[in-house]
């Protein structure tokens, strides 16, 4: 087996492998997910190493991935799955049971990988908790919508109050000896104005009378 698992390796290393991502001149990384560094080497490659072990997470949970030299023969049921425990001394004592008898190297970076894991699932559950202020999407083109007519609303109000103030005028300079033809609720507010003007007028009269 570990005659296999050096050519694979060579094959791998000098040749071609799908999972090679080489991005620095110094450094090769790998992007398959049974590896436990992230990195192209000899002792990290899951395809070049018939006894081997990773840390995955899945769905909120930490699984164990075992691959031994027995069930090479069937790929389907290559890898074994151990879910761990959520408690993290509990899930250490798991590691040291089943990694027992694997290389010091795999067993050190799978403890990393669980204690990396384990820290941004706290974080994941910890966010999940805080309120989170709610989104509420922009319509740009209702908001235009309204801006004009509001915009128009304005126009028709100012035209409005220009007019009364023209009526007013006109009222008070007697341009109209009869009135024909002008439209009730304008004119009954021309004549509030005037006779609250007039009101107005009358009181300071009499306040300057008193003094």
């Amino acid at each position: 087996n570990m005659q296999h698992d050096q050519i694979i390796w060579e094959v791998i290393n000098n040749q071609f492998c799908s999972f090679k991502s080489k991005i620095e001149r110094e450094r090769t990384f790998c992007r398959n997910p049974y590896n436990v560094t992230g990195l192209c080497l000899r002792s990290s490659c899951p395809l070049a190493n018939s006894r081997y072990a990773t840390i995955r997470e899945d769905g909120g949970r930490i699984h164990l991935y075992l691959k031994t030299v027995e069930r090479a023969h069937t790929p389907k049921d290559m890898w074994e799955k151990i879910r761990l425990s959520r408690d993290y001394g509990k899930a250490m004592k798991q590691l040291d049971e089943h990694l027992a008898y694997f290389p010091k190297f795999l067993v050190h970076r799978n403890k990393q990988r669980m204690t990396k894991i384990h820290q941004y699932l706290i974080r994941m559950r910890k966010l999940a908790l805080k309120v989170k202020p709610k989104l509420v999407g922009v319509h740009k083109k209702i908001e235009r919508r309204e801006d004009r007519r509001e915009e128009k609303a304005v126009k028709a109000a100012k035209l409005e109050e220009s007019i009364e103030k023209e009526l007013l005028e006109r009222l008070k300079n007697g341009s109209y000896g009869d009135i024909y033809n002008f439209p009730e609720t304008s004119f009954e507010k021309a004549l509030e104005g005037v006779e609250g003007e007039k009101d107005i007028e009358e009181e300071q009269r009499e306040l300057e009378e008193m003094e």
